[in-house]
């Protein structure tokens, strides 16, 4: 009897036009396939498998976690793992006595984040606020309907019958969606969210929500200098929380803990990480809270805190994400920079050049801006020489178009070498044909 094999149409889920590839093992930043080829991961799978594949630390963690207890509620169960990975996540970015909402994933991380924004302010204010969360035009904060109609994707946000009346709030400081004729961009871009804030009325905005450094929306933009800074002085003169969503730049993926490390001046009062902290191993979301304000969240007045979820907290995805601030810590940091700035000079010399229109990005996350209908014909000759990448969403009209390359933080030399090599050649080729 012929085996059974269900049609791949039934499986809802996102497509490419490109070939799915049949994987049989992983190594690393390598996946194996069937053909007996392997493939270098270059956006570390969806931007998440920081600390690449089959990390024995990961297992170790798993498995012992998985001989005491698979499952068990924080309410019912002492939290100890979870506390362990809440002391542990604090320490590695910066903020040691932040205190932390465990929940499933990225998007739940940022929907936590925005309960618990709005439940501070509004006990700070004697319960009186409308509880708005302001966002960007260049923005992508998550998948579910709150989230998509909150941020400013426009490839996936909802039809406008159907966002729930919210939508971004400020221009992003980018050229796509905020031009200047005389000037690019700089820190006086921030003035937008100043005006935001004042056309809503302080009192109504319970928090700002931006991504420090800009992920999958627009490819990888770098804010001007003195732009995070200023957008904090403005929410502080107006009591207004700061959100950052860290969610894919977090835990080193810039380069620093966090992406807004590279600037003095930007603490967040809330701060969200996802990606980097399950790293392909498992979904998680973390919400960091600033000890300033976290105390109001246990307040007489305070709301009850969001539902996290029935499997928030949960053991094993806490002996994972362990095992994945393991594998962090122990990277040689000084390699690991020199690795993220040998892999930028590499790509910013394809700039200018072939299907190349610019490159953009820092530490291990950059932004390839082809030229208009080139990016899947890139992604294309990049697979035909053994190297995978994520395409970035556009902005802008017309609408721009690229690829991100995210390879895993544990990537190599070697692999970096062919990575690069790979996409120049890609793009050579095109050029040549073109």
């Amino acid at each position: 009897m012929d085996r059974y094999l269900p049609s791949r149409g039934r499986l809802l889920t996102s497509s490419r036009p490109l070939q799915d590839f049949d994987v049989v093992a992983t190594s690393g930043s390598w996946l194996h396939r069937a053909d007996g080829r392997r493939i270098l991961d270059g956006s570390s799978g969806l931007l998440c498998a920081n600390v690449g594949q089959s990390s024995p630390k990961v297992l170790t963690r798993i498995e012992q976690q998985f001989h005491r207890y698979s499952f068990g509620g924080a309410a019912v169960v002492q939290p100890h793992i979870q506390m362990e990975l809440m002391d542990r996540l604090c320490r590695a970015v910066g903020r040691p006595e932040d205190s932390v909402a465990l929940t499933t994933c990225g998007t739940l991380g940022v929907e936590v984040a925005v309960g618990l924004a709005r439940n501070i302010t509004r006990v700070r204010r004697g319960g009186k606020s409308r509880g708005d969360i302001l966002t960007s035009t260049l923005s992508y904060h998550g998948n579910s309907a709150l989230t998509l109609a909150l941020a400013g994707n426009h490839a996936r946000r909802p039809r406008p019958e159907d966002a729930l009346g919210l939508g971004p709030a400020f221009a992003a400081p980018y050229p796509p969606t905020h031009p200047h004729e005389q000037r690019g961009c700089d820190a006086s871009c921030a003035d937008e969210v100043a005006k935001a804030i004042d056309d809503r009325g302080a009192e109504n905005v319970a928090a700002v929500l931006l991504e420090p450094v800009n992920g999958t929306t627009g490819g990888a933009y770098v804010p001007p200098a003195g732009y995070l800074r200023r957008v904090s002085e403005i929410c502080r003169e107006r009591e207004v929380l700061v959100i950052h969503d860290e969610v894919l730049t977090g835990l080193w993926r810039t380069g620093t803990p966090l992406a807004s490390h590279h600037w003095d001046g930007t603490e967040p009062d809330l701060c969200i990480l996802s990606k980097g902290l399950g790293a392909g191993y498992t979904g998680v979301g973390a919400v960091l809270v600033s000890p300033d304000i976290a105390p109001l969240l246990r307040h007489r007045d305070a709301d009850p805190l969001p539902a996290m979820g029935t499997m928030a907290t949960h053991p094993l995805q806490a002996a994972a994400c362990l095992g994945v601030l393991d594998e962090l810590e122990s990277m040689d940091r000084d390699a690991f920079t020199a690795r993220g700035e040998r892999l930028g000079r590499a790509l910013r010399e394809l700039a200018g050049r072939g299907s190349v229109r610019t490159v953009r990005g820092l530490g291990h996350l950059y932004g390839v801006e082809v030229e208009p209908g080139l990016l899947w014909p890139l992604m294309e000759a990049a697979e035909a020489r053994d190297v995978f990448f994520y395409p970035f969403t556009g902005a802008g009209q017309p609408r721009t178009e690229g690829l991100v390359v995210a390879p895993p933080l544990t990537s190599t030399d070697e692999d970096i070498d062919f990575l690069t090599a790979a996409l120049a050649d890609a793009a050579a080729a095109l050029h040549h044909n073109g």
